[in-house]
C-alpha cells in the first residue's frame, strides 16, 4: 500500500514539474508490483485493482513518459521470481515493523546484489546486520514504538503530511476511477483508521526515497552498496540455515554419507540399472564392477561371497 501510494505521490510531483526540471530532477523508474490476494482478502484485491488503475493512467500519460512506468505481473511465482529477481535494482520490503513473519524474498534480492529500502522488520534485521547499515536504505518506526504511536494518531497528536493528504485527495477525487470504488482504502488512512501506520512511516518513507535517487545518481556508490550486500549474504545460504535447523531446533546429529560401494557388473544386470548394451562393455572392462553412491543404511546392503559389495533390490 505504502508503494502504491509513493508511486501517485512521485507521478503527482512530475506533473507539477516543467519539461526542463523533469529532465534534471527526476531519476527514471519503473516500478514492478507481483503478489496475489487470498479469495476473501478484499481489501488485497482492491489494492490490486488500484496499482491496475495507476498503472493505466501513468504509462499512459504522454507528459510522463519513461520517467515513470507501473508495472503488476499476475500469478506471481518462482519461475516468474527467477526472471524477476536477478534483474532488479531496487527491491522494497516495507511492512510495519512487527507485522511480517519472516519473508525471504529480501535475502533472495540482496544475494543477487539488489539494494533494499526496507523497515526494521522480518529478515531486514539481519540483512542490515550482515550487510551492514551503510548498504541498505533503512526507515520507519520501530517495533517497540508500535502501541505508543497508534494511540498517539487515534488521539490526534501526530499532523499528516501534506504530501500524504495530497495523494489520497488525488485517489478521492477520482483520478483512478470513482472515489466510491477506493472508500474502503480512504477510510483506513484515516489517523484514527490507520493500524499499520502509513500515516507515520510516509514522511521517512520519501526520505529514503530520495536518499534513493541520489545514490543512484552516484554510480561508484551504488555498485559499492550493490557489492556489498552481496557479499554479505553468505549467512543466508541454505547450508547454513538447515545446519542451525537442525543444531537448534530439530536436534538432529550430523550422519556422514557412507561413499561409493562397487557394484558387480553381474548384479547391475540383475538389476536392470544398465541396458544389455552398455553390459557387454562393462564386462570386457578388467575392473569388472562399477562405483555408485550408497545413500542406503549399511545394514540394506548385500554382500555377494564371490564379488565385492552390490546393491540390495530396495536400493536406488
Amino acid at each position: 500500500m505504502l508503494n502504491i501510494l509513493y508511486v501517485i505521490h512521485r507521478y503527482i510531483t512530475i506533473k507539477s514539474l516543467t519539461a526542463e526540471k523533469r529532465a534534471t530532477d527526476i531519476v527514471p523508474r519503473v516500478i514492478i508490483f507481483g503478489g496475489k490476494a487470498a479469495p476473501g482478502y478484499y481489501m488485497a484485491k482492491l489494492v490490486i485493482q488500484l496499482i491496475n488503475n495507476v498503472a493505466r493512467v501513468v504509462n499512459t500519460d504522454s507528459e510522463v513518459g519513461d520517467l515513470l512506468k507501473v508495472v503488476f505481473i499476475p500469478n506471481y511465482c518462482v519461475s516468474l521470481a527467477e526472471v524477476i529477481v536477478p534483474g532488479c535494482d531496487l527491491s522494497q520490503h516495507i511492512s510495519t515493523a512487527g507485522m511480517e513473519a519472516s519473508g525471504t524474498s529480501n535475502m533472495k534480492f540482496a544475494m543477487n546484489g539488489c539494494l533494499i529500502i526496507g523497515t526494521l522488520d522480518g529478515a531486514n534485521v539481519e540483512i542490515e546486520q550482515e550487510i551492514g547499515s551503510d548498504n541498505i536504505f533503512i526507515f520507519g518506526a520501530k517495533e517497540h514504538e508500535i502501541d505508543g504511536l497508534r494511540v498517539k494518531l487515534r488521539e490526534g497528536k501526530i499532523p499528516v503530511d501534506p504530501r500524504f493528504a495530497e495523494v489520497l485527495n488525488y485517489i478521492a477525487e477520482g483520478n483512478f476511477g470513482p472515489s466510491s470504488t477506493f472508500q474502503p482504502i480512504l477510510h483506513a488512512m484515516k489517523p484514527e483508521s490507520d493500524f499499520y501506520l502509513l500515516n507515520v512511516d510516509w514522511a521517512a518513507y520519501c526520505d529514503a526515497q530520495a536518499r534513493i535517487d541520489a545514490t543512484w545518481r552516484n554510480p561508484s556508490a551504488w555498485t559499492r552498496m550493490s557489492i556489498m550486500s552481496t557479499a554479505g549474504s553468505g549467512k543466508f545460504s541454505s547450508d547454513r540455515t538447515i545446519k542451525q535447523y537442525a543444531e537448534q531446533i530439530w536436534d538432529i546429529k550430523v550422519q556422514r554419507r557412507p561413499g561409493p560401494v562397487p557394484v558387480s557388473v553381474e548384479r547391475l544386470g540383475t538389476l536392470g540399472i544398465v541396458s544389455k548394451g552398455a553390459l557387454t562393455s562393462l564386462q570386457d572392462d578388467d575392473a569388472g564392477s562399477i562405483s555408485l553412491e550408497r545413500m542406503t543404511p549399511k545394514d540394506r546392503l548385500s554382500v555377494s561371497p564371490g564379488n565385492a559389495a552390490y546393491v540390495s533390490p530396495g536400493m536406488h
